[in-house]
């Protein structure tokens, strides 16, 4: 039975009784409802209003939308909505996460970069601020992963740091920062995530550490926030085998599961050992991690019955509804169950102060005075200029003058356009400008996907990538090259690396003998591993406009570089430190 007086709900009697008389006053599909938190699918009004009177979700989450629309869309969810709504939003970075006008403020890699915390404490005071004035109640962070594994591109940028000692350090000042707003927040990925290099979304994720050792990293992580009164838990589709083997003596091959599946990993050990009493939300259900180890009408009700409280997103909501209802029916959800879940979501929002009218929605004026605002535009300038890493500069190119060495060779190297509709990379223009406001004078080396959109498809531009002119020509040509790395990727393969445009591409870094060349990444930090022969490399870690002014200033001597690295930079190779 959960006791809704102790942390992480702390509720006086009077909102235990709300909660007890939401909860009686429940058919049974409003009690299933309250299970899900869904996706929005459309922003129409009538949409919304229907699926709020069919489904009777708990929860909301959506993609996508400025300041005004988002919170026109939550004033619109909450006002038709029988019982308040959760609505959680995926701020790893600040506010841009849940707003397409919200501040970026860093990375955690980035804020892990940096000599204290104030960046992490940044990061999520910022992501509160812009979250909660649009309506969010719910912060679905921070990511307390551990970047033990180099290979791993699925956390590398959200993970503060490769100890336990770093995440925790960042983690909570990050909680600090969303805690100064009505907001709740939910670390993830249980049982964690950056031990292997693969990503749950396309497989299932395997945390393969002993049982000591998870105990003294990952565990001692979670165990901490817990004690320091974390609100939820975010369950990946991450097996723990060795603890699975312990908890369940004898277990077979077959039968160990990703946490959201596994009772051992989510009752015996989170709840009874750990004594989390806070609520529990499995990671997003449409990830393969999840759907491809037991068949959906099984692992619905699965998720729930081994201690989940709420199911992040539906494949359809009628369906996994009735599967869950089925699970009720037969006994795989135990009424003891299914109570406890229902009173950790209501208990959660009772501490929101979901329970007073008043609360639930803030005046639109809130919004105005934060997102955006000139205050969070300086913290993220602060963060670029407390977290620009140089990870080396072994010929000591560095500080590049443009008084001196003007003429630079640009080669931008991106993501692989995924869509027909790419008219090319708008960052690149910034880097550019940001060159040019320096003092360079900037030739750009072409791309093969540029080529196609301005030229249209012709053979011919193979050739043209291929060609590098006279060495001679080039070396007298131009006093330094930038090699610009700005590669980013999301659940289409299990890891994302440096590409080049095209095979045999002039973009390949045989400038490198020819002129100083600098090497930046704008995204992740181990880019060492393809590149390890440039000499100076620098990690910016951001593609903002803030983020590239600040490395350049950096580059050309008028600000210092603040930033650390660990070794996972040099991922285990003995050429990239060179």
């Amino acid at each position: 039975m959960v006791d809704l007086r102790k942390s992480p709900f702390n509720l006086d009697e009077e909102r235990i009784k709300w909660v007890e008389r939401i909860i009686n006053k429940m058919t049974l599909e409003e009690k299933v409802g309250q299970l899900f938190v869904l996706m929005r699918k459309s922003p129409e009004p009538e949409v919304i209003k229907n699926t709020l009177t069919k489904y009777h979700q708990g929860g909301l989450r959506w993609q996508g939308g400025n300041k005004e629309q988002v919170y026109h869309q939550n004033k619109l969810y909450q006002e038709n909505s029988k019982i308040p709504l959760l609505i959680a939003a995926n701020c790893d970075n600040g506010g841009d996460g849940c707003l397409s006008d919200g501040t970026f403020i860093a990375t955690a890699a980035e804020a892990g970069a940096s000599s204290n915390t104030e960046t992490a404490y940044h990061i999520g005071l910022v992501a509160g601020r812009e979250a909660s004035s649009v309506g969010c109640n719910w912060m679905f962070n921070p990511v307390i992963d551990i970047f033990m594994n180099w290979r791993n591109t699925i956390i590398n940028t959200r993970s503060f740091g490769d100890t336990a000692e770093i995440v925790i350090e960042h983690a909570r000042e990050y909680i600090r920062g969303i805690h100064e707003s009505n907001m709740a927040c939910c670390c993830k990925h249980f049982p964690g995530d950056g031990v292997e290099e693969r990503d749950q979304h396309l497989v299932l994720g395997i945390n393969d550490l002993s049982v000591e050792e998870w105990n003294n990293t990952f565990g001692k992580a979670y165990q901490t926030m817990i004690e320091e009164g974390l609100e939820s838990i975010m369950v990946g589709h991450i097996a723990l085998p060795e603890m699975s083997r312990k908890l369940r003596p004898g277990i077979k091959e077959e039968k160990i599961m990703p946490a959201t599946l596994a009772p051992e990993l989510l009752t015996d050990l989170l709840r009874e050992e750990m004594g989390f009493n806070g609520l529990i939300i499995t990671d997003a259900t449409h990830m393969a991690g999840f759907t491809t180890v037991e068949k959906r009408e099984i692992a619905i009700p699965q998720a729930i019955a081994a201690g989940c409280d709420m199911i992040l997103f539906a494949n359809d909501e009628e369906e996994d509804m009735e599967y869950v209802k089925a699970g009720i029916r037969d006994g795989v959800i135990t009424e003891e169950r299914l109570q406890d879940a229902l009173t950790r979501i209501l208990g959660l929002k009772a501490k929101l102060n979901l329970d007073q009218k008043e609360n639930v929605i803030p005046d639109p004026s809130v919004k105005e005075t934060y997102v955006g605002c000139d205050e969070h535009i300086q913290f993220a300038k602060q963060a670029a200029d407390d977290c620009i890493t140089l990870v080396k500069d072994t010929k000591n190119y560095l500080p590049i003058l443009p008084v001196k060495q003007k003429r630079a060779y640009l080669v931008y190297v991106q993501s692989t356009p995924a869509s027909k509709g790419y008219q090319g990379d708008q960052t690149k223009q910034v880097v550019i400008e940001e060159l040019q406001r320096a003092g360079f004078i900037v030739d750009i080396a072409p791309n093969f996907h540029d080529l196609e959109v301005e030229e249209g498809v012709n053979p011919s531009h193979m050739f043209r990538m291929m060609d590098r002119g006279k060495m001679k020509d080039f070396s007298e040509k131009y006093d330094v090259a930038f090699l610009v790395i700005n590669v980013k990727g999301y659940a289409q393969e299990n890891n994302v690396r440096l590409r080049w445009s095209c095979n045999h591409t002039s973009e390949l870094p045989w400038y490198i003998t020819e002129v100083p060349t600098i090497g930046i990444s704008l995204n992740y930090t181990t880019h060492l591993l393809d590149v390890p022969q440039v000499h100076t490399f620098i990690n910016a870690y951001s593609s903002t406009r803030i983020s590239v002014r600040s490395a350049i200033e950096k580059i050309c001597g008028r600000s210092e570089f603040k930033g650390k690295a660990n070794d996972k930079v040099f991922c285990d190779k003995w050429d990239t430190r060179r």
